[in-house]
């Protein structure tokens, strides 16, 4: 078979996986996508096709396999990069989804800047960034009770060898513990969940800015909230009522940088459920 009639049928055998996948026969487009690969192995979207299938089968092994695959092929393929994202985070592997997530979020948005796909993607690399968080912060949590019992046992030996000298007055030791626990309670401050600060939240939707932008009113909104707004509401600004159109909107990066600063601080502020 010359290279353009095998190009021909694996493109036929694609579309007839793509019509079987419309229909959820998983099965029959797993088979349709494995054809066209055994025809042209280095066409990525062949592989990133057939990861879809496994994704919704929740193979995740398979997904990974296909998408490593795949950006052998083509490093550009945010597809491929979103899914073994999702493979990676279903194996706990929180760096590895981290990063390939992050890839398929900036790609996608360096093509389309404002597409919901991507923000569906934010939605993910939080949560990825969130688990992350919350893995590192038990154990540092552990670490640090175990020094803070650690320096309390060593308080309480150096009192009982000194107490019968005099050279310990009488409510040192407890005045010593109150500091010892003052100093650890201060270590654990960046682990400890309060409230986003009102300036780094959205007015609509009440979330840690994403991409935030400013209008002309000098308020701040998560953009794909406010183009929400402009689309089902009206071309007003919520707050002020003032006519708006998406044009004037201009991104607000220095809210953007203390965002970022914020989260890097305060890593269970990913937390967007």
């Amino acid at each position: 078979m010359v290279k353009s009639e095998m190009e021909r049928q694996a493109q036929m055998r694609k579309e007839v996986g793509n019509a079987c996948f419309r229909k959820d026969k998983l099965g029959a487009a797993i088979d349709s996508y494995t054809e066209a690969i055994a025809l042209q192995p280095n066409v990525a979207v062949y592989w990133t096709n057939r990861a879809l299938c496994f994704r919704k089968r929740k193979e995740w092994t398979r997904v990974e396999e296909d998408c490593k695959r795949a950006l052998q092929l083509d490093r550009n393929s945010h597809k491929a990069h979103y899914m073994l994202g999702l493979a990676l985070l279903e194996k706990e592997d929180y760096v590895g989804a981290i990063s390939e997530l992050g890839k398929a979020w900036d790609i996608l948005r360096s093509i389309y800047p404002h597409n919901e796909k991507a923000d569906e993607i934010w939605r993910v690399l939080a949560k990825a960034k969130f688990l992350e968080w919350e893995l590192t912060s038990s154990e540092h949590q552990w670490r640090l009770q175990n020094l803070k019992e650690l320096c309390e046992n060593a308080i309480r030996e150096y009192n009982f060898l000194h107490e019968e000298s005099g050279d310990t007055a009488p409510n040192h030791l407890a005045e010593q513990l109150q500091l010892l626990n003052e100093v650890f309670e201060k270590a654990s401050e960046a682990d400890v969940s309060t409230d986003v600060p009102d300036y780094l939240c959205c007015k609509i939707t009440f979330d840690i800015f994403t991409d935030p932008v400013l209008t002309p009113s000098g308020i701040t909104y998560e953009r794909s909230a406010l183009l929400e707004h402009l689309r089902t509401v009206g071309d007003f600004d919520p707050i002020t009522r003032k006519p708006l159109k998406e044009s004037q909107l201009i991104p607000n990066l220095a809210i953007k940088g203390a965002v970022q600063a914020y989260l890097k601080e305060h890593g269970w502020a990913y937390n967007m459920g």
